[in-house]
């Protein structure tokens, strides 16, 4: 017999939204309009020949793991290409960690709320989720060092920098902690960095992984160049990494060698810097129209997050309110959000909702807060 598994509700929402004449805060998307369809058709162009239409090394391509790995030495985490994994999206480089470490029942600690993808993922595989609590700084390095003694959990997982959905980040005293948690109990821990470089306000931070060898470092093309590429990366010491490319032979054998190919010749050709510049620059006035429409549209004592980068702000509205009832009312309006109890491995809170500003521009989102208004005051 199959076994029953939850549907993404993102996903069930983006079905829902598909009417041009509805305002989205739902997905956690990259606008569409900034992709830089000229550069990524000239770097195809460059790279189809007869080797990118053939089976290719599960590890990935050498000359895009090199990129990788100096943009990301530049970021603060010394890599080489040995240190990478190429994978389908940064989802799959959670999966295969998930098979190579986890059996059925075994524990995952979490901060809470968390990536509701990657609780299914955890789900898939049978494991007990475990929340760790925490703060508007994000997770408790006290709070995970009782969990880790209580429930003995095989692996850590977190979205530290811009977190998904709450858009907090953690600051280095508090990822310094975690790490010496982890090194202290043998812990695995994954450092999911999808919005890492989509800073529009204070310096960086530097990576969680950079405080541990313990710390598995994901990364992602989907937010600074485009979702469709399904290109990410998966950071390793050597002798995990080792079991990772065997479990991604089980899987698909390798990454497309076409969008490999074409992402390095576009890393080689273009200054992602300055894309990712002008990505920070649009979204950065998206965040701010959205923040500035919050005390309109929202009801007196109500909380939110103000992201110093990202996709997401969090907001809690006071007193007894469910937000899944809500968010059908917000459709009959023309507009709509996530609902936060997707984000809870365990009881949620259901006063809590999360709203993404990228895909809209800030007359849109202007236009969107004021129908969201009339549903939540």
């Amino acid at each position: 017999m199959a076994r029953t598994f939850t549907s993404s509700p993102v996903r069930d929402l983006l079905a829902l939204t598909n009417r041009p004449e509805v305002i989205s805060f739902a997905g956690g998307l990259p606008a569409p309009e900034l992709f830089d369809v000229d550069g990524l058709r000239a770097a195809f162009d460059q790279a189809l020949s007869r080797r990118t239409l053939q089976y290719a090394p599960t590890e990935g391509d050498v000359d895009l793991r090199a990129l990788v790995a100096a943009r990301m030495t530049r970021r603060g985490l010394p890599t080489t290409a040995a240190d990478l994994l190429v994978t389908t999206g940064s989802q799959q480089a959670l999966a295969l960690v998930v098979t190579a470490l986890l059996e059925p029942g075994s524990v995952v600690a979490v901060e809470e709320p968390t990536y509701l993808a990657a609780l299914q993922c955890f789900q898939l595989a049978g494991a007990r989720v475990v929340p760790v609590a925490g703060d508007e700084h994000g997770m408790d390095p006290a709070a995970l060092a009782e969990v880790v003694e209580r429930e003995r959990p095989e692996l850590l997982y977190l979205v530290p920098t811009f977190a998904n959905p709450t858009g907090r980040t953690l600051d280095a005293g508090r990822r310094a902690a975690i790490a010496a948690v982890a090194d202290r109990h043998g812990l695995w821990v994954v450092e999911d960095d999808p919005y890492g470089e989509l800073r529009f306000r204070g310096g960086p931070v530097p990576p969680l992984a950079s405080f541990s060898d313990r710390v598995l470092h994901l990364g992602s093309f989907s937010k600074i160049g485009a979702p469709g590429l399904r290109l990410g990366w998966l950071r390793a010491p050597e002798a995990l990494l080792r079991t990772l490319v065997i479990v991604k032979q089980a899987a698909d054998l390798h990454t497309s060698a076409l969008d490999q190919a074409a992402a390095a010749v576009y890393l080689g050709a273009t200054d992602l810097d300055e894309h990712v510049r002008g990505l920070c620059a649009a979204y950065r006035e998206r965040r701010d129209a959205m923040v500035a429409a919050l005390p309109s549209t929202t009801p007196e004592g109500t909380r939110w997050t103000d992201p110093d980068g990202g996709m997401f702000v969090w907001l809690t509205l006071p007193g007894d309110v469910d937000t899944g009832e809500l968010v059908g009312k917000a459709l009959e309006r023309d507009v709509a959000f996530v609902p936060g109890a997707a984000f809870y491995a365990t009881t949620p809170d259901r006063s809590m909702m999360r709203l993404s500003f990228t895909t809209n521009t800030p007359d849109e989102i202007a236009e969107g807060m004021r129908r969201l208004a009339t549903v939540l005051r």
